[in-house]
């Protein structure tokens, strides 16, 4: 069994897109209702927030370059946080009207994946895109909630989560073109939500499970391996952090949940650390590039 500690209050309301910026050996993660970006430092089992950033709607994920610049996706747009505080926001013309943009990652050359997600409740025809230097290249237009992102640990593979209904699609990926091959289905949850997933070093799938209070970690090949049971419901996403990326950190949310279950769950809405037993895969680092070169 392995065990999980909370690291922080449960003060999030849907905190989401953990990501480890090894370079400066910090914890970034966003509130996404809340508009915040959030970046922490771990000492043991505690999680001491730094900085936060505000932004204007949603703030849906969050990635870093080598500067130290932060690339946020807002509801319709990505914004640059400078590391002196200074802002620039382009619009992403591929998000519909009534949607806005979830969650995202970055490939090895530093482009911006990041799904989309309907703001009506309409599952039907979301997008997962591809952004680089301010062009967007349409990867998947039939999604119903276009949720979690992961490259395998020699990057030929992106993991990509579609969380309604409940699949997980593998697709060979060059990273140095940015071309896609035909995705396939890995894991068919028709019975579950999966939201954020992470990579461990043995290729294995690491998915947190919403309103199921789980992690489950699943084989390359799509076999579930072991489950993490985490003392909040809605568990969103998770990310392998620390000097050694050998820490799990787990996200939930208090969003979408009754008096009776908080009152069951009440450290819903807090960030966890798990030993997993295993190391991650280092995640990429943005580009830095949001506009086309001149």
């Amino acid at each position: 069994m392995i065990d999980v500690v909370a690291v922080t209050e449960p003060r999030f309301v849907l905190a989401e897109g953990p990501v480890w910026d090894a370079t400066r050996r910090l914890v970034l993660w966003v509130d996404i209702p809340e508009g915040l970006v959030l970046v922490g430092r771990i000492d043991g089992d505690s999680l001491t927030i730094d900085t936060e950033h505000h932004v204007d709607g949603f703030a849906g994920a969050v990635a870093t370059s080598v500067d130290g610049s932060l690339l946020v996706a807002e509801t319709r747009a990505l914004t640059v946080i400078g590391p002196d505080g200074a802002r620039h926001t382009e619009p992403v013309s591929q998000v519909g009207p009534d949607d806005r943009l979830n969650d995202g990652t970055c490939d090895a050359a530093g482009r911006f994946l990041v799904g989309t997600l309907s703001l009506t409740g309409d599952h039907d025809g979301q997008r997962l895109l591809q952004v680089d230097a301010g062009a967007s290249t349409v990867l998947d237009d039939d999604l119903g909630l276009a949720n979690g992102l992961a490259f395998s640990p020699d990057d030929s593979i992106l993991y990509s989560v579609d969380s309604v209904p409940g699949r997980v699609w593998a697709r060979p990926y060059d990273q140095a073109t940015g071309a896609t091959g035909t995705r396939t289905l890995l894991i068919d949850l028709p019975d579950a939500t999966p939201d954020g997933l992470a990579v461990d070093e043995h290729g294995r799938l690491w998915i947190a499970i919403w309103s199921h209070g789980e992690v489950r970690c699943y084989s390359p090949d799509g076999a579930l391996v072991d489950t993490i049971v985490v003392p909040a419901l809605h568990t969103s996403s998770v990310a392998f952090v620390g000097d050694d990326l050998d820490l799990l950190l787990i996200t939930s949310a208090r969003t979408e949940l009754t008096p009776d279950q908080l009152a069951e769950h009440p450290l819903s809405g807090s960030l966890f650390l798990a030993r997993p037993g295993c190391r991650g895969t280092p995640v990429h680092r943005w580009s830095g590039h949001l506009s086309p070169a001149p």
